[in-house]
């Protein structure tokens, strides 16, 4: 790990204030990946920022929107009631994320920032048409995602908060690595008031993306029926010492049979 300066903020004008004037500065949210990208010296800050303090934690359910702080935890939003009640997906999403450590240390935000071609939340962000707020203005997650590790934020901006409208049934099923627990494929299923959306994760080349042909399939159709004739190019897939992009492309199919089946 190099030297570098650490600031801890208190507030979001804090932290930008921080950052602001030094493209080498880092902001930290739950470390996941930041950290040990640190120890391998595979990134060198000149300076971490640390969210912790900033005011960015919480849940808020207001009927139709359930709105996440950046830096509440995968434990916090696996645990509420208030997401089980309102989007049971998300709440089982987030308990599905790493182990027990991880939960308690990682954030929404980070994860939605990072935007890990793995993550497990781009896909529930993508698939529930969530918004994801900055310090600046309001994102919609169609807008966001960007590709492998890319995204619509300026190097100035903050995710303060993400919100995701309540669907009227969710379901998220993932083949999870039995090691980090990353998805090998994860498939995230929302009928929403703008119709059925489908969002993929583990699988893409550049990272999660809409499957608009599962979509179509489901639009008259919420069944894994639906989608028996549904097929994924593997052509667009990754393909690691983990699974070949062509068994990715089969297994986006299962996977989203298994989501369609235990919708709620």
């Amino acid at each position: 790990m190099y030297d570098f300066v650490y600031q801890r903020a208190a507030s979001v004008d804090e932290a930008v204030k921080m950052l602001a004037g030094d493209p080498e500065a880092k902001a930290l949210a739950g470390g996941q990946t930041l950290i040990p990208v640190l120890k391998q010296r595979l990134n060198h800050p000149s300076k971490i920022v640390d969210l912790a303090k900033a005011g960015l934690s919480g849940i808020k359910v207001d009927g139709a929107t359930v709105a996440i702080g950046a830096m509440t935890t995968h434990a916090a939003v696996a645990h509420s009631a208030e997401v089980a009640k309102a989007i049971p997906a998300l709440a089982e999403l987030a308990g599905l994320i790493g182990d027990d450590q991880v939960r308690h240390r990682g954030t929404i935000g980070g994860s939605i920032a990072n935007n890990d071609p793995a993550a497990d939340y781009p896909a529930a962000a993508l698939a529930l048409g969530a918004t994801i707020r900055t310090n600046k203005r309001a994102i919609k997650a169609d807008d966001f995602f960007q590709g492998m590790f890319a995204t619509a934020l300026a190097p100035d901006e903050l995710i303060t908060e993400v919100s995701f409208p309540v669907p009227e049934k969710a379901a998220y099923e993932k083949f999870r690595n039995p090691a980090s627990r990353y998805a090998i494929v994860g498939v995230f299923v929302a009928k929403t008031r703008d119709g059925v959306r489908v969002a993929v994760t583990g699988a893409g080349q550049n990272g999660v993306f809409r499957h608009t042909a599962m979509e179509q399939a489901l639009g008259s159709n919420l069944s894994a029926d639906a989608i028996a004739g549904v097929t994924t190019p593997a052509g667009d897939l990754n393909g690691d010492i983990h699974a070949s992009a062509e068994y990715r492309a089969h297994l986006v199919g299962v996977i989203a049979k298994r989501a369609l089946a235990k919708l709620r």
